[in-house]
């Protein structure tokens, strides 16, 4: 099978093109390099250097005709989504709907899109969220992602195009780029290696569900292999406050320095988790790594690019 993936050169993208490479299938990254990175892809990977919403983009879908899209390119800072509403929905929404123009008439068989479960439910009734939870975004981010949601189920109705909406928690792992609420763990542990002070922005207290990148880009596949159509969450199912996660990812870079605080962030919700049963149960899928193993992971690889100057993340 032939896979594009968006945002392929990225965080998430690259561990979900060496997903499809190592089952055998024939990987094309669309990346625009913003963010993402040549040195993440594996050289089997062919890359394509553009924007989701450029006519190109849709150009090369219709020339390439790969089987499976895997839609991961986004805005993906909540922060900057709040600042700049037009730009998230830019990105988020018109970019989407620029390559699911185009998939409707290359034949295209699944559409598997990053969606968040940590933004599209809102401040949460239950903890651990499942599917059926109210979807109350209170981010542009948030609603953009939903947008998505809502889209993929009008052009499966109207063209039959099946799609999975993975709905993510807080992904974390080797390869992040640390920029964005999404990359706090990236932020931190580049810091931390490096021997400088972290800010957390309000008390600490918000909680989070984190989930390692390698087993989100599993996720990828097997909704690939599986039948199922609909949003799933991807998820651990356990909230972790930030003053912990900073204690663990601190413990690991063999640090003494104390977080500063600065005020909360607007748009930003006190706790996220979400409940993966049902990916168990109609994927089989569920997380591999805990969260120590993880952020030993990651403080491991901020370590190696702190040894590589050239290759460090900014």
């Amino acid at each position: 099978m032939k896979v594009l993936v968006t945002g392929g050169a990225g965080f998430i993208g690259s561990h979900v093109s060496d997903e499809f490479l190592r089952a055998g299938h024939e990987v094309i990254a669309l990346d625009n390099l913003s963010s993402g990175r040549k040195e993440n892809l594996d050289p089997r990977v062919r890359l394509a250097v553009l924007d989701i919403r450029s006519p190109e983009a849709a150009a090369l879908i219709r020339s390439e005709q790969p089987q499976v899209i895997c839609h991961l390119a986004a805005q993906m800072d909540v922060r900057r989504s709040v600042e700049d509403p037009r730009f998230d929905a830019d990105a988020n929404i018109l970019g989407m709907l620029n390559l699911l123009e185009a998939a409707r008439s290359s034949g295209v068989k699944k559409f598997i899109f990053s969606s968040t479960g940590g933004a599209i439910y809102g401040e949460q009734d239950v903890f651990p969220a499942p599917e059926s939870h109210p979807t109350r975004p209170v981010s542009p981010y948030g609603v953009s992602k939903a947008s998505g949601e809502l889209y993929l189920g009008y052009y499966r109705a109207q063209y039959g195009l099946p799609y999975v909406a993975l709905r993510y928690a807080n992904v974390y792992g080797p390869r992040q780029n640390p920029h964005g609420e999404a990359g706090v763990v990236a932020i931190f542990a580049q810091r931390l290696v490096a021997g400088r002070e972290c800010t957390i922005y309000g008390d600490g207290g918000q909680s989070r569900d984190f989930v390692f990148g390698p087993d989100v880009a599993r996720a990828n596949l097997l909704a690939f292999e599986k039948d199922y159509v609909g949003s799933v969450n991807i998820g651990t199912g356990i909230e972790t406050d930030i003053n912990r996660l900073y204690t663990l990812l601190a413990e690991g870079a063999g640090s003494n320095i104390k977080a500063q605080h600065a005020p909360g962030k607007p748009g930003e919700q006190r706790r996220s988790c979400i409940d993966a049963s049902l990916a168990k149960k109609v994927l089989g899928w569920e997380p591999s790594v805990g969260l120590a193993d993880g952020l030993k992971k990651t403080v491991e690889y901020f370590r190696k690019q702190a040894r590589e100057p050239a290759r460090a993340l900014g």
